[in-house]
């Protein structure tokens, strides 16, 4: 059984660095043009189950890749960035120069335990089923369960950058957590 994450494709706010969780923004028209590019790659597989997070750019992605009924599942929403919604890092740090999604507070946000038990959730519906799962979602989210899936606290997540309309797989590798391709 292998988990595939798809991340949505551009909306403008990605492009622009911008923090983007509960804030609905549909894709770009080139955001659009690269998730249809995903449909060639994801139609050489067959996945049980297919789930996507409620949020129209994922769920566009989803539609334009060729799934247009996936499951919604809200516990693959972004993370919450509260205050910081619709920022950039770099506005952030003019006030709080040591600030990161991975490690720091986000005021009226989601917290690092808040996500970290909303994606084990996932990881635990979908080990529970027989198949190949594919997700489509967004990156610090991604980013998170990818570092849970390894067994590692959502801050490994730092580590894995991850490109809008970008396909990683996760599996394992002789009965041990594994990222199988990241990034493609």
């Amino acid at each position: 059984m292998s988990l595939y994450l798809a991340r949505h494709g551009a909306t403008e706010w990605s492009e622009a660095g911008r923090h983007t969780s509960t804030t609905d923004l549909p894709l770009l028209p080139e955001g659009e043009e690269s998730a249809r590019r995903l449909r060639p790659r994801l139609a050489e597989h067959s996945f049980e189950h297919v789930l996507t997070s409620p949020r129209q750019r994922a769920r566009r992605t989803a539609e334009l890749a060729g799934f247009p009924d996936a499951v919604v599942d809200e516990d693959l929403v972004e993370w919450d960035y509260g205050s910081y919604e619709g920022i950039t890092t770099t506005q952030i740090r003019e006030h709080d120069p040591d600030w990161s999604i991975w490690t720091g507070v986000t005021p009226g946000g989601e917290t690092a335990q808040q996500i970290t038990a909303r994606l084990d959730r996932v990881i635990a519906r979908v080990r529970a089923l027989e198949g190949d799962t594919l997700v489509f979602a967004h990156g610090h989210c991604l980013r998170a369960l990818a570092a849970r899936w390894l067994g590692e606290p959502v801050s490994f997540g730092r580590f894995l950058v991850l490109g809008t309309a970008t396909l990683s797989v996760l599996g394992d590798d002789r009965g041990q957590p594994a990222v199988l391709t990241w990034n493609c």
